[in-house]
């Protein structure tokens, strides 16, 4: 198993038992699929070769969202607008997201002025798009038009996830808490019984179950972000009528920040931190760290993004 750690300045890569360091540079986001390897900077989306050499393949700006499905790469921008490329090079915006309604109350809150696509989640029936902060919306026709934020729903996303055996269902990791839809995103409800935070960050589904669900969350945005105030915990559910029960066998709660997610198999996953990276074969109920020298830089960072290939 490779995998793939983004952090502000460089993409760590993990290959039988190597740590390395594969790019040198700003990175906002990460993620792999059919396509290959993109990862998205302050100078546009850039896509790994299999030589490891990386190659811009967007100059779009600011990309702060990057997502690789079979219906192609797709990248969210600051200020907000969203990308899309069909065959993973050739990116054109999809227009008329900031037409929405509720566009004029869109705002990061650390830089009022402006706002940012934070997450794209793309599935074989809809695109959804969250804009940190302000909104989650969702396009039907892979942005040719657009559906604004519903009342019920989330708006701050920080992550999203969805699973191919329940088209309808997704779930928004949230800093405004956990939310989940079961009709495509025409309503959402909160679930958070058992979670004693709900800043949530990092979200995903078991591939063998959508309704096993690992969320990693903090108290508020300082104790996601903030090396002085971490303190973040990662929390598994394993099903739908069950409660949230934290993950002990990760590092804090304090001194961690928010940690990012990603599955490897039926009820594996891997965790990537500023402690190290984890990984568990019972969704959760156990998890061990993965052997190798982490560097002292990155215990005051907290991760980008992490894939697993």
């Amino acid at each position: 198993m490779r995998l793939l750690a983004a952090f502000p300045d460089r993409v760590l890569s993990f290959d039988d038992g190597s740590l390395q360091t594969v790019r040198s540079d700003d990175v906002q986001c990460l993620d792999a699929g059919p396509f290959g390897v993109y990862c998205g900077t302050s100078d546009g989306v850039y896509r790994q070769s299999d030589t490891e050499d990386w190659t811009r393949v967007a100059d779009v700006g600011d990309v702060t969202a990057v997502a690789v499905h079979e219906s192609g790469v797709w990248a969210g921008t600051e200020p907000s607008a969203v990308y899309h490329a069909p065959g993973g090079e050739t990116f054109t915006e999809r227009e008329g997201l900031t037409d929405l309604p509720s566009s004029d109350d869109w705002a990061f809150p650390p830089r009022p002025s402006t706002h940012h696509v934070r997450w794209v989640e793309p599935t074989s029936e809809r695109l959804y798009v969250a804009v940190e902060a302000g909104a989650l919306v969702l396009s039907p026709d892979g942005g040719e038009t657009w559906q604004d934020r519903v009342p019920s729903g989330p708006y701050d996303t920080h992550s999203m996830a969805t699973h191919d055996d329940r088209p309808d269902l997704a779930y928004s990791a949230a800093g405004d808490g956990f939310y989940v839809t079961e009709d495509g995103g025409d309503s959402w409800r909160t679930v958070e019984a058992g979670l004693d935070r709900t800043y949530c960050w990092s979200v995903v589904c078991d591939p063998a179950n959508p309704e096993r669900v690992l969320v990693s969350a903090a108290n508020g945005p300082r104790s996601a972000h903030d090396a002085g105030t971490a303190s973040s915990a990662v929390f598994r559910k394993d099903g739908a009528d069950a409660d949230w029960k934290r993950c002990e066998d990760l590092p804090g709660p304090n001194g961690l920040l928010a940690s990012v997610l990603a599955t490897t198999g039926p009820g594996e996953a891997v965790a990537v931190t500023n402690r190290g990276l984890f990984e568990t074969d019972d969704w959760g109920a156990s998890w061990t760290g993965i052997d190798t020298e982490w560097p002292a830089a990155l215990e005051s960072e907290r991760p980008r993004g992490l894939v697993a290939r």
